[in-house]
């Protein structure tokens, strides 16, 4: 059986290094990157898979930028120790015979989310995301399972009706009416997990929250009023682009993981 595991790079890299509270210095991010290439690895042994996308954000403007001017101007960006330090450790995944997708102007997210799409499309076989990343976690109304590296543990359709309090079909409308701060994702003010899954819930999609928003004679009926564009646009921006060019087929994207243990 075929299985694609997407790794989402920098959700593992950047959270090696933060769990460091040390000040950034070159030390630090060789140590956080030993310890992302174990998990890599580990992940591989573990998996199995027969093809494995190792996908990194770029870094710089992306086209939610152009949609959003504010899109992340609050993120911290990448410490500059860490960063300088990127090529060499995707030399080092190289080594061990990975092929990294890092393209400009989309983030890894697009990127998984395109790889998976087209996987699933063709019915090439089962697909596992490595992130914990709750954007990615749409994807598995498409079929994916999310392995969250970090606690060991596989998410599932039942894990996200656990967590956000509807199926992963809606987690995108969800996340549009919560907004991201860390994302600079504007969402409707005050407007939490639990209330966007009740609306959700009532209504069944952001279009029908909308739509029922204008009977609501309460104070969440005006801030979906008044916030309605937001949360319109809040939804595109958490999309995921499932049409980007990959530079990539399976075949470079092949992996011997017999050879490899």
């Amino acid at each position: 059986m075929r299985k694609l595991l997407a790794i989402d790079g920098l959700n593992i890299v950047r959270r090696v290094y933060e769990a460091n509270p040390e000040p950034d210095t070159p030390d630090k991010a060789d140590a956080a990157l030993r310890h992302a290439l174990s998990s890599f690895k580990k992940l591989l042994a573990t998996h199995q898979p027969t093809h494995v996308l190792p996908a990194f954000d770029f870094g710089g403007h992306t086209w939610r930028h152009d949609l959003y001017a504010r899109y992340r101007e609050n993120r911290a960006p990448m410490p500059a120790v860490l960063r300088e330090r990127l090529p060499d450790f995707y030399a080092q995944l190289t080594r061990i015979g990975l092929t990294v997708v890092s393209i400009p102007e989309v983030e890894a997210d697009d990127v998984i989310g395109t790889a998976v799409f087209r996987w699933l499309g063709e019915d090439r076989g089962d697909v596992l995301v490595a992130s914990t990343d709750k954007d990615l976690h749409m994807l598995i109304g498409q079929g994916a399972l999310i392995w969250d590296h970090f606690k060991g543990e596989s998410h599932d359709r039942a894990w996200v009706e656990e967590k956000f309090g509807v199926p992963p079909e809606l987690l995108t409308d969800l996340l549009a009416l919560m907004g991201d701060a860390s994302d600079g994702i504007p969402g409707v003010a005050k407007v939490g997990v639990k209330t966007a899954a009740k609306l959700l819930r009532a209504y069944g999609s952001l279009e029908g929250v909308m739509a029922g928003a204008g009977i609501l004679k309460t104070t969440l009926g005006e801030k979906l009023r008044k916030d309605r564009e937001a949360a319109f646009l809040s939804r595109r921006l958490v999309q995921l682009k499932t049409d980007v060019q990959l530079g990539v087929t399976w075949n470079t994207l092949a992996f011997d993981a017999q050879a490899f243990n």
